[in-house]
């Protein structure tokens, strides 16, 4: 078991939603079948080719009014990376090495939001948005995507909590210049629910939307257009 930082990108986000009970949504999973989501990378997207500030990713992150009713925004909290690690899954584990040294996979340009949905507030959604040259970051998410792609099964830590994972590649609308889209059902404590996370590169930018599987579906035309705004 090795622990590692940068998998914040995925795992910490995924734990996070896990531990926080987001609800049991099979609700948007369709369209589950394997399939690789990913083109070549471009360096002439629509979103440029000078890597954002994250001032300027911060402006571009959805707002509660973008959502529509029902959704409250959530605080995010500080990520703690040494509480996170893996289990079960060599190619995550050897991912800590880069990450612990700030490799490609930290994207230094970044801003990401929550929010929770319904009565309840069990249903969660997020937003994280990452800038860099469109190389470094096809190659920085799709390492992690095809690092999870390649364990099936495998256990997430968080501090004292063990979360069961268990991943599926999934497909994924044709956005942006490339696209990765994978649908996680984890089971900790008891509880049993399932993640979707969908990310896509336009350009210099990188969106990512995390959360039960319809508001994932639901948001992320939207979440796409506002992060190529100008």
């Amino acid at each position: 078991m090795r622990r590692h930082t940068t998998t914040a990108l995925v795992l910490t986000t995924l734990a996070s939603l896990a531990l926080t009970g987001c609800s049991d949504d099979s609700s948007g999973s369709s369209g589950t079948s394997p399939a690789a989501t990913s083109s070549s990378p471009s360096e002439s997207g629509t979103a440029g080719t000078t890597p954002l500030s994250s001032a300027t990713l911060s402006k571009r992150l959805l707002t509660a009014q973008d959502l529509g009713e029902g959704y409250v925004r959530k605080a995010v909290r500080a990520q703690h990376d040494d509480d996170v690690s893996v289990i079960g899954c060599p190619a995550l584990e050897n991912l800590g090495g880069d990450a612990a040294t700030g490799g490609n996979l930290d994207f230094p340009r970044k801003a990401k939001t929550a929010f929770t949905y319904g009565a309840d507030g069990t249903s969660e959604v997020s937003e994280e948005l990452y800038s860099d040259t469109a190389t470094k970051l096809s190659d920085g998410v799709g390492r992690i995507f095809d690092a999870m792609a390649s364990c099936p099964k495998y256990q997430v830590v968080s501090g004292s909590t063990a979360i069961d994972m268990t991943t599926q590649t999934t497909t994924t609308p044709k956005l942006g210049e490339e696209r990765w889209s994978q649908l996680f059902t984890y089971s900790a404590g008891g509880q049993r629910s399932v993640v979707k996370q969908t990310a896509i590169r336009t350009g210099t930018v990188v969106v990512i939307i995390a959360g039960a599987p319809a508001l994932v579906d639901a948001h992320l035309d939207k979440a796409l257009a506002k992060a190529q705004s100008r």
